[in-house]
């Protein structure tokens, strides 16, 4: 877990309530530890607000009784499932956020923020995307589904009365179809946030002369630069950048 508050001498007396940090849950996978960790530092080092970065681990999961599902062929990472616990581990209780590790965040989170609307259960990209290829990331396989990659970055409203309906027992026994489809909600139910916010590589295009659709949030949906394959992928450069700026902080504070 971490947490970042920024310091500004001139900023407004806050209520209490706004103090909260943010808690941003992001999937955790053993295989890509390192991709984890330079989404939590690339979220908390543009942050201008409280924030704790949380990993949604199953092996802790299970070992609490919270997540005891049998891992299925077409699971490509251990939090495909897992993920829809994010209300029940915010106690159902204001906004939260999740995001899968293979994001790369190049905005302040804050903005991301702003955008929730209280009449939503919950908000997310609406992507169109049915991937070409059949596999992804070390060769697991790419499966297509309806409202595929919207599951893959989730502002939840978790004190929504819909969202008290993800209990640890409907995560744990629900199809993948009920839960990435989000077929708890309405539609009406499930807010849309700008694609910039989850910029899928591969799939999305920047317009050369419109800087509304530069990311805000780059995804490494097919592989990110961390497996030897996608050393080359687009964007791969600001990764690898963020890697070594993470290297090197963890340097500095190892001499402190």
């Amino acid at each position: 877990m971490g947490s970042n508050t920024a310091n500004n001498d001139f900023a407004p007396v806050k209520s209490p309530e706004t103090e909260k940090p943010f808690k941003v849950f992001v999937g955790y996978d053993p295989g890509e530890d390192v991709a984890y960790e330079v989404c939590r530092y690339s979220i908390l080092k543009r942050s201008s607000i409280p924030v704790d970065v949380i990993p949604i681990k199953q092996s802790e999961l299970r070992d609490s009784k919270l997540y005891w599902r049998e891992r299925g062929k077409l699971e490509s990472t251990e939090f495909s499932f897992s993920r829809f616990l994010t209300p029940y581990l915010a106690n159902y209780d204001g906004w939260a956020m999740f995001v899968d590790c293979d994001f790369l965040y190049l905005t302040d989170i804050k903005v991301l923020k702003d955008l929730v609307d209280d009449k939503y259960a919950l908000m997310c990209v609406h992507h169109d995307y049915a991937p070409k290829e059949t596999t992804k990331m070390d060769g697991r396989v790419q499966t297509v589904y309806p409202r595929k990659n919207w599951s893959s970055m989730v502002l939840y409203n978790c004190g929504h009365p819909k969202n008290r309906q993800l209990t640890v027992e409907v995560v744990n026994t629900q199809s993948g179809a009920y839960l990435h489809r989000f077929q708890w909600l309405e539609d009406e139910e499930i807010g849309s946030v700008p694609f910039v916010w989850n910029f899928l590589v591969g799939h999305n295009e920047v317009v050369e002369g419109n800087p509304t659709t530069y990311p805000k949030a780059i995804h490494y949906t097919l592989g990110g630069p961390w497996f030897d394959a996608w050393k080359d992928c687009q964007f791969g450069d600001l990764w690898l950048a963020e890697l070594e700026n993470y290297k090197k902080e963890q340097e500095k504070n190892k001499v402190k």
